[in-house]
């Protein structure tokens, strides 16, 4: 799901994302309905569509939308001790950023990416549940459902809502999942 998430966020969704995104299926939890939304829409949202809906979310002319970094959303200012932090976590955990990504570390999408790292054990780190549940609770805990939450609001949002509502619900079964550790 994070790696999924991290797609999502990371960048508008190509062709191919969109196309198995149309397959999913889902039950009737709150994941399962966010993932039969997402399918429904990615089966009739063009890469184009999605793209200018990405950049009006997130980009924009000036800034977009939504601002989807954890300095903004717990300082209310982009680059403050959020970031430092994570990068201090980062730094002690030898993950390092690709040299060619300009996005600082704390945007969701980013935090998404890193977290589906850790427990693939994609990085040279610890990948221990007490080591993911670490990294959880620094840097997405705090912050991320709130994020969703207005993701599934925003004005801009058709094809992104569900992702949304997707992250929200997977953000609450994290938390709960990791409370029981």
């Amino acid at each position: 799901m994070y790696q999924l998430l991290g797609a999502l966020l990371g960048g508008p969704p190509s062709s191919e994302l969109l196309k198995g995104l149309a397959s999913l299926q889902g039950g009737d939890t709150a994941m399962g309905i966010a993932s039969k939304t997402l399918a429904a829409l990615a089966e009739r949202t063009s890469p184009d569509a999605a793209n200018r809906e990405y950049n009006n979310l997130f980009i924009g002319v000036g800034r977009g939308e939504l601002l989807p970094y954890a300095s903004y959303y717990l300082t209310g200012f982009l680059n403050e001790k959020p970031l430092a932090d994570l990068r201090g976590d980062l730094m002690a955990r030898g993950v390092r950023a690709i040299d060619n990504v300009k996005e600082p570390e704390d945007h969701i999408g980013t935090l998404c990416e890193i977290m589906a790292g850790i427990i693939t054990g994609e990085f040279e780190c610890d990948s221990d549940l007490s080591s993911q549940k670490a990294f959880f609770e620094a840097h997405l805990t705090k912050w991320a459902a709130l994020f969703f939450t207005d993701l599934e609001k925003a004005q801009t949002a058709i094809f992104y809502a569900p992702v949304g509502s997707l992250g929200r619900a997977f953000m609450a079964v994290e938390t709960d999942a990791f409370a029981l550790q």
